[in-house]
């Protein structure tokens, strides 16, 4: 075997070797991102039958539900992987952020993980009795006015919470799902019964693709806003504050959650339901 033709098999299986490094590099990155939640949704399943005492919780229900014998208007947000529940990088915060400033009074407006389910669902719980006790009475579950948001597990979070509490006998205003990533166990598809309106935003590009349709199981109860496709192919968006890895294996995925034209209209879709002041910007309708 000559010298050049040793050095070509040489490169080539560095070369062979460079690829497989990435592509188990992305793999190891993808199982990661999918499996530590599920361990850690097992903790959290866990400390939602003791009493919760988390700062989340505790400083929810201070700044509005007392206020009123009503029930206070909700905006619950759940964001996606295993981002924190107030990481100013996502457009789910961001969002709650600028209805805070608007509606100090009059909506409560919450953020959480995905995995928090529980917590979401204690804090709806409390808010709508009055004494925050969390046993609200059939008069006070029927008043509910709970608007749901989120992006990939979020928003499976988002249809899971809903059925939760049509299991309750509560109704939800609004759900809205922004590229839905379903979670074992989860149906993100299927709108349960005691919600009123709900949308879809997805992509359908790349390694992490968006639920395309959401259906209702009670069409006579439940209006399908859309089920709103968006295509990054020729019109890239930037997120330079999401980490490598994210831009590098779920490119697509994150960029409708950095689109401001996506969140424009999430936001016209909330701000409908909520009152005293009207949608400022073009509606999804």
């Amino acid at each position: 075997m000559s010298i050049i033709t040793a050095n070509v098999i040489i490169s080539s299986l560095i070369r062979e070797q460079r690829s497989r490094f990435w592509q188990y590099l992305g793999l190891a990155i993808l199982a990661i991102t999918f499996l530590q939640p599920r361990l850690m949704a097992r903790a959290d399943d866990r400390g939602s039958t003791a009493s919760h005492t988390d700062s989340s919780s505790k400083t929810s229900l201070e700044p509005n539900a007392a206020k009123s014998s009503e029930a206070p208007t909700m905006v619950i947000g759940f964001l996606g992987g295993m981002v924190r529940h107030d990481d100013l990088v996502h457009s789910e915060v961001q969002l709650a952020q600028r209805l805070r400033s608007e509606y100090p009074a009059t909506v409560h407006i919450e953020t959480f993980e995905n995995r928090r389910l529980w917590a979401a669902h204690d804090l709806v719980l409390r808010l709508l009795s009055p004494g925050g006790d969390g046993h609200p009475t059939k008069d006070q579950k029927r008043a509910a006015r709970i608007i749901l948001y989120g992006h990939s597990w979020g928003a499976s979070a988002v249809v899971a919470l809903a059925r939760k509490l049509q299991s309750e006998d509560i109704p939800v205003l609004l759900t809205i799902q922004v590229d839905s990533i379903a979670k074992s166990g989860q149906d993100d598809a299927l709108i349960p019964g005691n919600v009123a309106h709900a949308a879809n935003f997805y992509q359908d590009k790349g390694m992490l693709r968006g639920q395309r349709q959401i259906r209702p199981a009670d069409a006579t109860r439940t209006e399908i806003l859309g089920n709103f496709r968006f295509d990054y192919s020729h019109n890239p968006i930037s997120c330079p504050n999401y980490p490598w890895y994210a831009n590098m294996f779920m490119r697509s995925h994150i960029e409708i959650e950095c689109d401001p034209v996506v969140w424009h209209r999430v936001e016209d879709l909330i701000r409908e339901q909520l009152p005293g002041l009207p949608a400022t910007r073009a509606s999804a309708r």
